[in-house]
């Protein structure tokens, strides 16, 4: 990983750049302003395709009973989705001093966000020369203007979502979704009886009249055409699988939503703070890979007192007792030292003080020799490096 990104840590500049620098385009008054997305068509090209299937060719496939509870039911749910659509669409989300401005079709400079980071300071739009009236107002990049209480900018609507169309978008979602599912049991109930039994099916009387089952009419009882068990199948296979995507895609978005409502943040505040999560993480891996490891010299420097590092001690007793004795005195005095400099926050290699063996150690020491080693034997001990390099001591100086 690339650890001198600063994407996402960089401050913003106090300065803001001219009007002159930037590109100018006309805002965007709703999703009916020129021209149109991609994804906007496709949305009704697929309303009208599954509506058109609907009520022309699934629905005069069932029987009587449930005929007129399928129209009444499909019809009502589609015209209400049609209606919040279309004033989802309508509905102006800028923001009130946006919309009260007399110039407000006139070109806007651009939001280039790679010349600014923000477009909003102390409330002020620069773009839209305007003071907004909230802190959840947000420049939309797409629409070139302040939406008010800004949540996203919606591909399928062609606009963005803001406080004065949320719930038209979201009455919207929910019916589009409620007739998706009603258009899948619908015609999951006619693919599976056409192929179980057809004659349950063929209860109009245009049906009745054709002799066999092979043959199907579409888009009764207006302008029937006729078509067979196949053309039937595939048409309706293909519902069957537009249907399901569309009930998968509409279910995530729907649930979406309603974290959202349960989090009590939009989506833009929801897509922010994943960002800087994200950015408190990759800070989080660049400091740990810069931090030092210990290198070998501290790591043989160091006194290492545990009785791993003696493997053989029961020897070294048997041969020279005073030596093991030293050691262990020594390394004793070391945890000492060490525990006393964590109580009085002493940095070592800060201060000129050293830091004597006590004169109880010393004693100690010239006991043991007289025990072990009587004068004039001629044996004498090699001198020891005190740990913290203040001198040099041996238990015969010690004596004299």
């Amino acid at each position: 990983m690339n650890c001198t990104k600063w994407r996402f840590r960089r401050p913003a500049p106090e300065t803001v750049i001219s009007k002159d620098e930037l590109a100018f385009r006309r805002p965007r008054v709703n999703g009916w302003s020129c021209p149109p997305g991609a994804s906007q068509l496709v949305g009704w090209l697929v309303y009208g395709f599954l509506a058109t299937i609907s009520f022309g060719i699934h629905i005069p496939l069932l029987p009587r009973p449930w005929y007129h509870v399928a129209y009444a039911t499909l019809g009502t749910v589609f015209i209400v989705h049609f209606f919040t659509h279309v004033a989802a669409v309508t509905v102006d989300p800028a923001d009130a001093s946006v919309r009260a401005k007399v110039n407000y079709s006139s070109p806007l400079p651009l939001f280039d966000r790679s010349k600014q980071p923000h477009v909003i300071k102390d409330q002020h739009c620069f773009l839209c020369d305007v003071q907004v009236s909230g802190p959840r107002v947000k420049h939309c990049s797409s629409c070139n203007k302040c939406v008010e209480d800004f949540d996203h900018h919606c591909k399928w609507l062609n606009t963005c979502v803001g406080g004065r169309n949320y719930w038209l978008f979201f009455s919207a979602l929910v019916s589009a979704l409620v007739g998706v599912l009603l258009l899948f049991t619908l015609i999951l109930f006619v693919f599976v009886q056409h192929i179980r039994d057809p004659h349950i099916l063929r209860t109009a009387p245009q049906l009745g009249a054709l002799p066999g089952n092979s043959t199907w009419l579409l888009f009764l009882p207006l302008a029937p055409i006729e078509t067979s068990s196949a053309g039937l199948l595939t048409i309706t296979f293909i519902a069957l699988m537009l249907s399901t995507i569309c009930l998968m895609l509409l279910c995530h978005l729907l649930c979406f939503h309603l974290f959202l409502f349960y989090k009590g943040i939009s989506t833009f505040e929801y897509v922010k703070l994943k960002k800087q999560e994200k950015s408190r993480k990759q800070e989080l891996e660049c400091r740990n890979s810069k931090r030092p490891s210990k290198t070998p010299q501290n790591q043989e420097n160091s006194i290492d007192c545990e009785p791993t590092k003696y493997p053989s001690s029961s020897n070294l007793v048997s041969k020279n007792p005073l030596t093991f004795r030293l050691s262990e005195t020594l390394c004793s005095e070391m945890e000492s030292f060490k525990k006393s400099v964590d109580n009085d926050k002493f940095r070592y290699g800060t201060e000129n003080k050293t830091r004597g063996i006590s004169m109880s150690v010393i004693q100690n020491w010239k006991a043991s020799n007289e025990e072990d080693y009587p004068s004039g034997s001629g044996n004498s001990l090699p001198e020891t490096q005190d740990p913290l390099g203040s001198s040099i001591m041996s238990p015969n100086r010690s004596s004299q």
